[in-house]
């Protein structure tokens, strides 16, 4: 483990506990039902493929970045409008893990008129403060439960994928922690602070991308912030020992709650030992939190420990996450 430095969290919880958490929250394990397009497309290259936050095609003079999201139904009928955002949000996200610029958005809606009309002020706005443009997609009006999927296209030079994770790289977590946590779902949004910076902020990650200080990374979504780490080291099947003290999680937070949650702006990294601190010093610049809380290891097992104890969150070489590896 490495040095231990005070998180900002005053108590952590037992370690067991984290496991336990993170094992059963719906994020982690409904990820298994990724594994049924192995039946449909090849799995065998994560960076060209299934697997990263995107996939990177390959163009005549240069490469992109594509991806999509499905909004989650219960987000888009509880609130249209923060699902309008979201969409935008988990896209630019995941271009900008692969180490990519975001260029373009496309969406499809279908539902109600007053709900498709929150979802794309949501869009729209998310789209200003992301300054990435909405070019198109579809939309249907049916008198129904409004669902919302939307799309994104980057460019990139110099991508970070899954399929660079190497034993002996650091660990790194990059987030905003200026936020509030909501209380109705397991988000934590710092787009009240943020919403000045985040077109910056996320293409920060293409800039340490193409200058070496870091090879891979994956957003946190959905899993949550450990959760979203082992799908980052699940192709590899390396592990990585994780430092509770060094986790940076915003002040007063439940950590059992933030270790859960999808946060606007979060990021994991693995970076060159001896580019640690040129990678961090990129977000650090701009406000952002940027700590080495670990580093992958030669085994499978994905640790978490506080300095007294240690605790197996999950071993890779007998336990999968989407399963698309399986």
């Amino acid at each position: 483990m490495i040095d231990p430095a005070p998180t900002a969290v005053q108590s952590l919880p037992r370690v067991d506990d984290v496991v336990a958490v993170v094992r059963r929250h719906a994020g982690v394990s409904g990820k298994g039902a990724i594994a049924q397009v192995c039946e449909f497309v090849d799995t065998s290259d994560p960076l060209h493929g299934p697997g990263d936050d995107g996939a990177v095609v390959r163009l005549d003079g240069a490469s992109a970045v594509v991806c999509g999201e499905a909004i989650a139904p219960a987000f888009v009928r509880q609130d249209p409008y923060g699902a309008g955002i979201a969409a935008v949000l988990a896209n630019v996200n995941d271009v900008a893990a692969m180490g990519g610029v975001p260029k373009a958005i496309v969406n499809t809606v279908v539902g109600r008129d007053a709900d498709v009309t929150e979802v794309l002020r949501g869009m729209a706005d998310a789209a200003t403060m992301y300054d990435v443009k909405i070019v198109g997609g579809h939309l249907t009006r049916a008198d129904a439960d409004t669902s919302l999927s939307a799309f994104a296209l980057g460019q990139v030079h110099s991508a970070l994928s899954m399929a660079h994770v190497r034993p002996g790289q650091a660990v790194l977590f990059a987030a905003c922690l200026d936020g509030t946590m909501r209380t109705d779902f397991p988000f934590f949004t710092s787009i009240a602070a943020q919403s000045a910076t985040l077109a910056r902020d996320v293409r920060l990650l293409a800039q340490v991308a193409d200058d070496g200080s870091a090879v891979a990374a994956k957003d946190v979504s959905m899993a949550g912030a450990l959760g979203s780490l082992a799908m980052l080291l699940e192709f590899t099947r390396h592990g990585a020992s994780v430092d509770l003290r060094r986790m940076p999680m915003p002040a007063g937070a439940d950590p059992l709650r933030w270790l859960i949650a999808f946060p606007t702006y979060a990021f994991w990294l693995t970076a060159p030992a001896d580019r640690v601190a040129d990678c961090a010093a990129v977000f650090e610049r701009h406000g952002l939190v940027c700590a080495e809380v670990g580093q992958v290891t030669e085994g499978s097992r994905l640790t978490v420990g506080d300095g007294e104890h240690e605790a197996v969150l999950m071993d890779l070489a007998t336990e999968t996450i989407t399963g698309l590896w399986a």
